[in-house]
C-alpha cells in the first residue's frame, strides 16, 4: 500500500504560479512512477504529467507543456508539480497517483494509488 497526500493548491490569478507537493508513505517510493492528473467539474479526469521512477524521464500533456514542470525527490518521498503561467482553464482538483509498472502511463486506470486531491483555482 502507498498513501499519497497532496498539498499546495489554492487560489491564484491568471499568469501566476503554484507548486503542488505530494508526499508518499508506505512502500518504497522509488519503485513507483508518479503522475499528476486533474479533474474539472463535469469533466473526466485527465492526464497532466508523469515522471519515471528515477526521475530521468518526464511526460506532459500538450496543454501544459512549457508551463508545468514535474520533479521528484526520492529521498523525501515527494513529487512536485510547479505550475507557471496559470490559466483559468487550469482550474481543477489536482491528484497525484502512483503506478508500479515499468512503463510510465498517461491513463488514470493504469495507476494503482491516488491521493485525495488538492483544489487549484485560477481567476481571470
Amino acid at each position: 500500500q502507498v498513501q499519497l497526500v497532496e498539498s499546495g493548491g489554492g487560489l491564484v490569478q491568471a499568469g501566476g504560479s503554484l507548486r503542488l507537493s505530494c508526499v508518499a508513505s508506505g512502500r518504497a517510493f522509488s519503485n513507483y512512477a508518479m503522475g499528476w492528473f486533474r479533474q474539472a467539474p463535469g469533466k473526466e479526469r485527465e492526464f497532466v504529467t508523469a515522471i519515471s521512477r528515477s526521475g530521468g524521464s518526464t511526460y506532459y500533456a500538450d496543454t501544459v507543456k512549457g508551463r508545468f514542470t514535474i520533479s521528484r525527490d526520492n529521498a523525501k518521498n515527494t513529487v512536485y508539480l510547479k505550475m507557471n503561467i496559470l490559466r483559468p482553464e487550469d482550474t481543477a482538483v489536482y491528484y497525484c497517483a502512483a503506478e508500479g509498472g515499468v512503463i510510465v502511463h498517461t491513463t488514470p486506470r493504469s495507476y494503482d494509488y491516488w491521493g485525495q486531491g488538492t483544489q487549484v483555482t485560477v481567476s481571470s
